[in-house]
């Protein structure tokens, strides 16, 4: 590991120097990959110089034992800074573990969400509109950016399908935990008697692809206009300006219909295109994986049901860690970070069992 760390701190010493060369500042897709490089090396280079100090001192107060002419008292003294310092190494060896942990190479990358009903019925919709505006709010509360691609609302005022882009840092490092099949149960709007229902939702988190990840010909797509649709009234576009491109050696269908020209429509379904197919070929990739570990839990895979939001009884479950937690009117304004920070600690915890290897 430090054989590792020694090298680690030589590249990093030549980013900064590379950073500061001028040549550098005039190639911006080259400072930002350098960059973004630099500060994913920044925490474990900090935790390696706060070790290396916490040794030269453990050496120093070793050294002061080899005086004869010490004291007992003076002694005891240096016992304990030196037990205190063994400790203080032996922390930050942990956490330079867990900085050198291999990434998911995507944490970096912005994503395309999609959320859909599921069983329900109309309750299925209003609880995927509900959804969207917990993400909403999570995402205005992180600073980060949103943009709306597709939206299909119903009658009742919930969300058949929405599609939508976030960008800003870590974005995907915090919401690739979110994909899967969300459960709620909770007394609907549009219950009379006062019954408890049971619907679900499901909710697609993709990396952004780059153009030249995934290159999308021409001669495969089969692009068409029509009226966007909306909650009726003036709301109903008088144009062609939706756009729906299907993919024919796949058969996926993009719609996108929440710009005002075509071309802008296009464009965004294109985008949302390319992360479809990445994500498919990061999935299949995974799954390939997968198949090779005997008695793996928990794949990621969009059929298990990863949470149960329970209005009546205040819960919100995460059944892939066992994590409940009672405050549900949070978590549903936007209050996501103690559900994430968890599912980040059981994945960083998961590695390094890995990486320890069988006790």
């Amino acid at each position: 590991m430090f054989e590792q760390m020694e090298a680690a701190c030589r590249r990093f010493e030549e980013l900064a120097e590379r950073l500061n060369q001028p040549e550098t500042a005039a190639d911006p897709a080259l400072f930002r990959r350098l960059m973004q490089e630099y500060h994913d090396a920044q925490p474990a280079i900090e935790a390696y110089r706060s070790w290396q100090t916490a040794r030269d001192h453990l050496e120093q107060a070793r050294a002061l034992l080899q005086d004869d002419t010490l004291d007992a008292e003076f002694r005891d003294i240096v016992h304990q800074e030196i037990c205190e310092k063994q400790q203080n190494m032996a922390e930050l060896e942990n956490i330079l573990k867990i900085a050198l942990l291999p990434k998911d190479k995507n944490d970096g990358r912005d994503v395309i969400m999609e959320i859909r009903s599921g069983a329900g019925g109309d309750e299925a919709a209003l609880f995927a509109h509900s959804l969207f505006r917990m993400y909403s709010m999570y995402i205005q509360n992180k600073g980060w950016q949103m943009e709306i691609l597709n939206l299909s609302e119903t009658e009742l005022g919930g969300a058949k399908e929405v599609v939508f882009s976030v960008s800003g840092a870590g974005v995907y490092s915090r919401l690739k935990y979110e994909s899967g099949v969300h459960r709620v149960q909770r007394v609907p709007e549009t219950e009379t008697q006062g019954r408890i229902h049971t619907s679900t939702a499901t909710v697609a988190v993709m990396p952004q692809a780059e153009e030249v990840e995934v290159q999308l010909d021409m001669k495969d797509l089969r692009i068409d206009t029509f009226r966007s649709s909306g909650a009726g009234g003036q709301h109903i576009n008088k144009t062609s300006s939706a756009i729906r491109v299907t993919h024919l050696p796949t058969g996926m269908v993009v719609e996108c219909q929440n710009e005002r020209s075509q071309f802008q429509n296009k464009d965004k379904a294109l985008e949302v295109l390319r992360s479809r197919l990445l994500a498919q070929k990061q999935q299949a990739q995974q799954d390939a994986i997968n198949a090779s570990r005997q008695g793996q839990v928990g794949t990621g895979d969009r059929s298990e049901k990863i949470r149960t939001y329970n209005f009546p009884q205040d819960r919100c479950t995460d059944h892939r860690i066992g994590l409940t937690l009672h405050n549900l009117d949070r978590i549903m304004d936007g209050g996501l970070d103690d559900l994430l920070d968890e599912l980040a600690c059981r994945e960083q915890a998961e590695k390094l069992k890995q990486l320890n290897g069988p006790a």
